[in-house]
């Protein structure tokens, strides 16, 4: 294919993909498969990378990520991003439709509710139509130019038809109740530590350093605000924004006077549990943009908007006991066992109550009543204790100073909250959620082997540690209670073919503290082999692009135990994969130097140089800025990366420089 029918083609299934990312996110309907549309958008990327110069900003490839960002530019808003004052009182309510008669002197008036979503503000700014700038609010005065993460957003458009051609929106990032949820429950499944709440997941995930990792958490958008000229009112704004392909929210109402904004409030108190997204509150502004204008602001907020915000759902009810569950690392969690109740549209009849310290500062007793809150957790809380019902004769909680497994004394590290059990060899519980852990899905992937086999396994001694499962015979198993000879042959096989897995599964599987998939990828990416990372040090750890030094002091910890060295050895004979496929490293003698590769070479591939640079520890982006080393440009390179090398000052070098340099 030469360039003119790649040009032609590139066009073809751009416009076809944005098509249907629009039916997909704004109209709810699937006008092809996801086979198809994948196979597609494979087309594009494959083009795109034969055809660097060929690759638009708003290319619906930017839809998956994978530039690189270590330090997010700081930039100016346009206009204040302001915050709002807020109220919890319907009583306050009616004193501000009061202050706003008032200021507008008689005029009529009407106010524009909308429900106000748990996220992350931004700000989109729309060049010739195009999305050129994505800013978190960050001070309300200047915030963070996150454009790369803010394009693998979906419902985000890339580019838009509208007849100003040049404008700026606002809206709210959030993620959805559905995605924290799968989440949250990846990371259970990983023994991870659970993210908090939706709404700092979501802002975590904007600022995380590979946009790739950002596609992958389905984050999404609604935009209530537009800054440009050609509307009179707030409802006009709306209107427009979603003919131009916004994602807007089409929960807002119109309202003409204060009983009508009661009305949506107490309209939506118990409704909005049914939206996708967490919210905690209604917005009210005046809709006529002339009497905003005529109103002001405060030295920090609007005259003509404030925020209702509902209270936090609560329950009260009884406490029946505290059970304590032991985690494969031998963390002990307590949690309450409730009394049902109904809370938020669910009924809750468990709670967290995190560690020996939230008990303690709860004061709770046996049989108190307790209240329980579920904002945006994933799991309900206790937060506080009904003083007036406990019994005269109520005796505090003590926290257990035994494992309820084993019995053996459990230990606090130095400055965590959480109690451990140290008997890792012999505790049941941590026995058998290590070897969960390893056949997970992201580990080694053994589908036929679930927790009751583990479990009847452990109990016949068969089965201590992850190696056992390569030693199991069809002489052994035939004999488990429900065990035939298909599904004896089902799970020996399951076994056998998880030899396949790759080094990073394996890694995964191993179950070190905090190193989950994305983490594991990380290292592997650096290292290479088990035995480099076995002997890297704190300083080669934390090097490492995303590893933070509670990650590194982690592994390292892990391998200074012998039994876990030994276990290693024993996979390896086992017949699993302790090396990457991905590059081998060959030297160190690209270490610490930056590179991005763009256009076509004589005797490489793009893919063979990306693993060429790593194999002797060089680091491959995607985006050039001032702290890249090299830009190594091949035929046809885009002429805006070499426009912006040279003014960055970044040299530029050719595939026979580079190779000179890999010489020396």
């Amino acid at each position: 294919m030469d360039i003119t029918e790649a040009k032609s083609r590139i066009e073809e299934l751009s416009q076809q993909l944005h098509h249907y990312n629009y039916e997909y996110y704004m109209n709810d309907r699937s006008l092809i498969t996801d086979q198809e549309f994948d196979l597609m958008m494979n087309e594009l990327i494959g083009l795109e990378e034969q055809f660097p110069e060929l690759k638009a900003s708003d290319s619906p490839s930017q839809r998956v990520g994978g530039t690189i960002n270590k330090a997010f530019e700081t930039v100016v808003h346009s206009t204040q991003m302001l915050s709002l004052a807020n109220t919890y009182s319907e009583d306050e309510l009616t004193e501000f439709d009061n202050r706003v008669a008032k200021g507008l002197e008689g005029q009529p008036y009407e106010y524009i509710c909308e429900l106000k979503f748990d996220g992350v503000a931004i700000s989109l700014q729309y060049e010739n139509n195009t999305l050129v700038r994505a800013i978190t609010r960050g001070d309300g005065t200047k915030g963070d130019d996150i454009t790369d993460n803010a394009k693998t957003i979906k419902s985000i458009p890339l580019k838009i038809n509208s007849p100003l051609h040049n404008l700026e929106v606002r809206g709210e990032v959030f993620m959805s109740k559905t995605v924290f949820e799968q989440l949250n429950k990846e990371r259970a499944e990983a023994d991870e530590e659970l993210y908090a709440n939706a709404r700092n997941t979501a802002s975590g995930s904007l600022k995380m350093q590979d946009s790739s990792l950002v596609a992958k958490r389905k984050l999404d958008c609604y935009l209530y605000m537009l800054l440009a000229d050609g509307h009179k009112t707030h409802e006009e704004a709306l209107l427009r924004m979603a003919e131009w392909g916004f994602n807007v929210s089409q929960t807002y109402k119109k309202c003409s006077s204060i009983q009508e904004v009661f009305a949506y409030i107490e309209n939506w108190s118990e409704k909005r549990h049914t939206l996708p997204v967490e919210t905690d509150g209604i917005v009210i502004k005046v809709n006529n943009l002339d009497q905003q204008r005529l109103l002001g602001f405060t030295a920090k907020t609007p005259k003509w908007a404030i925020a209702y915000k509902y209270q936090a759902e609560s329950a009260c009810t009884q406490l029946r006991s505290i059970t304590y569950q032991v985690g494969r690392t031998g963390a002990i969690t307590p949690v309450a066992e409730l009394e049902p109740v109904l809370l938020a549209g669910t009924t809750v009849k468990r709670a967290s109550l995190h560690n020996a310290n939230e008990i303690e500062r709860l004061d709770l007793h046996y049989n108190d009543f307790v209240f329980v809150e579920k904002g945006g957790e994933i799991i309900p809380k206790v937060t506080g204790v009904d003083i007036e019902q406990r019994k005269p004769d109520a005796l505090p909680i003590e926290y257990i100073t035994t494992c309820p497994a084993c019995e053996t004394p459990l230990v606090r590290k130095e400055g965590e909250a959480a109690h451990y059990c140290p008997n890792t060899e012999n505790c049941p519980p941590q026995i058998t959620g290590r070897i969960e852990h390893f056949i997970h899905r992201n580990a080694m992937d053994i589908d036929s082997l679930g927790e009751r086999t583990i479990q009847l396994l452990f109990e016949k001694g068969w089965l201590q540690r992850p190696s056992d499962l390569y030693k199991l015979t069809f002489e052994q198993l035939i004999q488990l209670e429900g065990f035939k000879e298909l599904s004896v042959n089902n799970l020996l096989n399951g076994i056998e073919e998880s030899k396949k897995a790759p080094f990073e599964a394996v890694l995964f599987g191993l179950g070190i503290r905090y190193v989950g998939k994305t983490v594991a990828e990380k290292l592997i990416e650096h290292f290479g082999t088990i035995d480099a990372l076995m002997n890297a040090s704190f300083e080669e750890l934390v090097s490492v692009q995303e590893i933070g030094d509670r990650i590194a002091e982690s592994v390292i910890a892990y391998f200074e135990i012998e039994e876990n060295k030994e276990e290693i050895e024993r996979l390896k004979k086992a017949g699993l994969n302790f090396e990457t496929t991905l590059h081998t490293k060959e030297s160190n003698s690209l270490e610490g130097l930056s590179f991005v590769i763009s256009g076509v070479f004589k005797n490489y591939e793009r893919e063979e140089l990306k693993k060429l640079i790593k194999s002797h520890n060089g680091k491959v982006v995607s985006s050039i800025s001032k702290n890249l080393d090299y830009l190594i440009a091949g035929d046809k390179m885009g002429p805006s990366k070499k426009e912006k090398a040279e003014k960055l000052q970044v040299r530029i070098i050719s595939e026979e420089d580079f190779e000179s340099l890999l010489s020396k």
